[in-house]
């Protein structure tokens, strides 16, 4: 499974988790954008937004990733990747997932339709023009909706160091079994002040872009608003950091420690 490498960055920022069954971190309107640092230099920078639409008279949360690489990186790394999820906004269940990329000269376009009834995924390549139906788990999510979910139903009150959790993630054309460690809690330092955080360890493969199944950090906050603040990855050619840069629209108050 080829993972595009700034909207994974950007999207694996946004494993986030609320602390109570049924809580809501998230509405529509929120909406960040983060800088993604390639050593000293700023390679990019990227967006996640949240918007209100409907998808076959339903009313869903529209979600939209857009990564476009700049200065060093391009000049040896030209990605642009743009994503969209319509995910249900009760279930937070997907619908519809887009996935439209140009990385160093690999493209893809493919659109992806659930049928949660069926149990089945029609995905459309429109590149080469051909759809196929491809059967799906139980309590399915695509790439960018899985992130939304765990924001709605990991407990981090019992939380422990160590704890892990898994998602069952539709990618393309093949079910992934995303996996995700809790490494702790920390206090970090951004252009925004001070954020304590909860730490974990997104699970990646080994590929073209990542040294191991373990090269990626994520800081998310430790409110109500799961909000990503940081993430660090090696990848085959150095390391990538990315920071929140600017936000708006948090369904909850934001938090900064005072010294």
């Amino acid at each position: 499974m080829k993972k595009p490498i700034l909207i994974l960055l950007l999207l694996s920022m946004s494993i986030t988790v609320s602390a109570q069954e049924n809580h809501k971190a998230f509405d529509s309107g929120e909406w960040f954008r983060f800088r993604i640092h390639y050593g000293l230099f700023t390679a990019s920078y990227a967006t996640l937004e949240v918007k209100d639409d409907t998808i076959n008279d339903i009313p869903v949360h529209h979600i939209v990733g857009t990564g476009k690489s700049s200065g060093l990186l391009s000049v040896f790394f030209k990605v642009e990747d743009y994503y969209e999820t319509y995910i249900d906004k009760n279930e937070v269940k997907p619908y519809r997932f887009i996935r439209k990329i140009n990385e160093g000269g690999h493209t893809k376009d493919i659109e992806i339709n659930f049928d949660h009834q069926k149990s089945q995924a029609l995905v459309f390549n429109k590149k080469y023009n051909t759809k196929q139906k491809f059967p799906i788990q139980s309590n399915v999510q695509d790439m960018m909706s899985s992130f939304y979910y765990l924001r709605n139903t990991i407990e981090t009150s019992s939380l422990k160091k160590g704890d892990e959790q898994y998602v069952n993630m539709f990618f393309d054309n093949e079910n992934y079994p995303f996996k995700l460690k809790f490494l702790g809690r920390e206090v970090i330092r951004t252009k925004m002040g001070k954020i304590a955080c909860l730490k974990f360890r997104p699970y990646v493969m080994a590929d073209r872009i990542f040294k191991e199944e373990e090269s990626m950090t994520v800081w998310v906050s430790d409110d109500d608003n799961r909000m990503p603040v940081r993430i660090k990855a090696d990848i085959l050619v150095g390391s990538i950091k990315a920071d929140l840069d600017a936000f708006k629209g948090l369904k909850h108050p934001f938090k900064i420690l005072v010294d």
